[in-house]
């Protein structure tokens, strides 16, 4: 066994590998780019070495950098983690030249694999059953529609270089397929340097099951169970378990003895998955990852082993102790926070942790690349960390899951948190009723907003500073030289009529006005804006035991909300999980609404431009896009506020813009 290891990776990935060599006596290297320089995983390291600016291009992918700083830290083994340089073969190879074990497989395994056309026709030499489709060397436009025909819509494009869901597509309609074909290539050569592509006929509602192999250097592959990751967005999975369930074990082993008979097919060696898709009775290869899955906690649970650590003794030549697969015991699954938006059309998310905390129940494992006082960038992937719960069986799994997450609280950046208890406490999946349309098929229940939802967080802020503005009453009254001067009793004392206070708050680009009138008891609140009416309720409020939970009574009905306040802004998080924030409004700060009322579109997230639809001049209609931005794996397409002309545009393809630059400027009606 080596004694030292790199791992050229940042992350949640990074510090669950250096966990496992750290217990294995080996010492740890880190790298890291020029913004993760205070990061968790540089932290977790007994090492850790600069490789250059935030973008990965300059820093995670310089493969040469990262082998010269192997070399001078005496590293004698380097782990990829998942994404980055993982399934680069050139990686492998130039580890393998400079004499550093890469903790993977070989580098012929991986070009196998990584070639989706290629490793299509690999599996059907070996009888592994693969979706019909076309991945044919010819990649003109015109053979590639005319094969879209010949499959028929919808039809599926992929990247024939890539993974991870990057540049897939459905296309529904021929007349569409154009620039669907064009968007896909221009994902596939910025994110893999290959914008060649591949078609499948699309499967309308496929489960997406997998199986982990495990493979060792003297011809034994075995598999550890199989895997559901059909809960997705955009072909990236959010929730995952072990074993996948509603499968009967004559279908399981034929699909693990189709992933065994994949991996033998391309010499493999190390821990590697083998994906496929199932509907009805059939399923098809889908592709080989060559390398560990983000989702490898929920087979090491019932499995009991450290995959990890099987990937270290395997790259150090060590035989697999087991011929087939060991006794899997119980369930698992696992969800993905991470930092997006759901309701903003899954709008990747950035900004400071400004508060984390994560349970520590039973049953329940949390791995994380993140803690509270860090900053999301925008130049990397959005899963800050990942929730997992095992238990005896699936019900005990998901009870736990669903309290682990409920017990989860992160303030300061929007996450899909939210959407997971949604998504474990649904009916459907608690059935087990899965495929990739799950979100699509269940969008209502997991995805719509609740109507009274602002409003309801709102009354919540308000009734949060109301209730510190009596508590710092109170406070001042007890050190008064006299307490009972009305001067200090903020609770309503005022010589004619009743005592009114009036707050403006910020609250998802509108400007909102709460008028509170203080009673005996309670207070009179009356709330709206410009553009709506006044709604007027009865509040009663008061702080519980932990400072940040608030008892609110509103038009007699009683409820809890958590409340956190980090200076203007505030977190509200309502009983059913949702959560909103606000901030307090000063009479000389702030535009509020005002940019959203303009025909101005600006960036919501620093990124990329990849492209530019629209000229200085055109007429547009509302909700038509005008960019696309490229941020954090995700394309933003950003649409014209109004109807009506172009008049400016400041970016240009290529272009690096922060937040909130303007990017393009639509004056509305002038078109008319």
């Amino acid at each position: 066994m080596f004694r030292s290891l790199l791992v050229a990776n940042r992350g949640e990935i990074a510090v669950r590998i250096m966990r496992t060599a750290r217990r294995m006596g080996l010492r740890c290297i880190a790298v890291y780019s020029e913004v993760d320089r205070d990061s968790l995983h540089v932290t977790a390291a007994d090492e850790a070495h600069p490789i250059g600016p935030a973008p990965p291009a300059d820093s995670y992918l310089r493969i040469e950098r990262i082998v010269e700083v192997a070399r001078r830290a005496g590293a004698e083994a380097i782990h990829p983690g998942y994404g980055f340089l993982a399934e680069n073969a050139a990686f492998a190879e130039a580890c393998a030249a400079a004499g550093i074990v890469f903790v993977g497989p070989p580098a012929a395994a991986i070009r196998a694999m990584g070639d989706k056309a290629r490793a299509k026709a690999l599996m059907r030499e070996a009888g592994v059953p693969v979706v019909p489709g076309y991945d044919g060397e010819d990649q003109s436009d015109a053979r590639l529609a005319e094969e879209a025909m010949r499959i028929g819509f919808p039809v599926l494009i992929k990247a024939a270089a890539g993974g991870g869901g990057r540049g897939m597509h459905v296309v529904e309609r021929a007349e569409d397929f154009a620039e669907a074909l064009a968007a896909a290539r221009r994902i596939a050569r910025s994110a893999f340097g290959d914008d060649r592509v591949l078609l499948e006929r699309y499967l309308a509602k496929p489960r997406h099951i997998e199986v982990q192999v495990l493979a060792d250097a003297h011809g034994t592959v075995i598999d550890l169970g199989t895997r559901d990751c059909s809960v997705q967005r955009r072909y990236q999975k959010i929730i995952e378990e072990a074993p996948a369930p509603a499968l009967a074990e004559s279908r399981r082993r034929t699909i693990a003895d189709a992933a065994v008979a994949a991996a033998r097919a391309v010499s493999y060696r190390n821990a590697g998955t083998v994906e496929f898709i199932a509907e009805g009775d059939a399923f098809f290869f889908m592709e080989m990852n060559t390398r560990l899955q983000v989702e490898h906690p929920v087979t090491e649970m019932i499995a009991g082993l450290d995959l990890v650590a099987c990937q270290l003794r395997l790259a150090a030549g060590e035989r697999l102790p087991f011929a087939a697969c060991p006794p899997l015991a119980g369930h698992a699954i696992e969800a993905r926070l991470c930092a997006e938006d759901p309701a903003a059309d899954w709008r990747p998310a950035t900004g400071r942790i400004v508060r984390l905390a994560f349970p520590d129940h039973e049953g329940v494992r949390i791995d994380s690349g993140v803690r509270e006082g860090d900053t999301v960038t925008p130049f990397y992937d959005s899963l800050l960390a990942k929730i997992i719960a095992h238990g005896p069986d699936r019900a005990t799994a998901l009870r736990r899951l669903a309290g682990a997450l409920e017990a989860t609280v992160i303030d300061g950046v929007a996450t899909n948190l939210l959407l997971l208890r949604r998504i474990v406490a649904h009916e459907a999946f608690r059935c087990a009723e899965l495929s990739t349309r799950f979100l699509a098929d269940h969008a209502e229940d997991l995805l719509a907003a609740s109507r009274t939802a602002p409003d309801r967080v709102l009354i919540a802020a308000a009734a949060a500073v109301l209730v510190d503005e009596i508590e710092r009453a109170e406070r001042t009254a007890r050190t008064s030289a006299d307490p009972h001067s009305p001067w200090v009793a903020l609770r309503g004392w005022r010589l004619h009529g009743t005592a009114v206070s009036e707050t403006a708050f910020d609250q998802d680009g509108r400007v909102r006005w709460v008028r509170a009138e203080w009673h005996d008891g309670y207070w009179r609140l009356r709330f709206g804006d410009e553009n709506e009416a006044d709604t007027e309720v009865v509040l009663r409020a008061r702080r519980e035991a932990e400072h940040d939970l608030l008892r609110l009574e509103v038009d007699g009905v009683v409820g809890r909300a958590r409340v956190r306040r980090y200076g203007d802004e505030i977190v509200v998080t309502l009983a059913d999980g949702t959560t909103g924030t606000v901030r307090i409004r000063h009479p000389l700060g702030g535009t509020g609404g005002a940019a959203a009322a303009t025909g101005s579109v600006t960036a919501p997230i620093p990124g990329r431009v990849v492209r530019v639809l629209v000229s200085p001049g055109q007429v547009v209609a509302r909700g038509e896009t005008l960019l696309v931005l490229e941020a954090m794996k995700t394309e933003l397409r950003l649409a014209a506020p109004c109807d009506g002309v172009v008049q400016r545009l400041s970016a240009s393809v290529g272009d690096l813009v922060a937040e909130g630059t303007e990017l393009a400027f639509v004056a509305a009606g002038e078109g008319d």
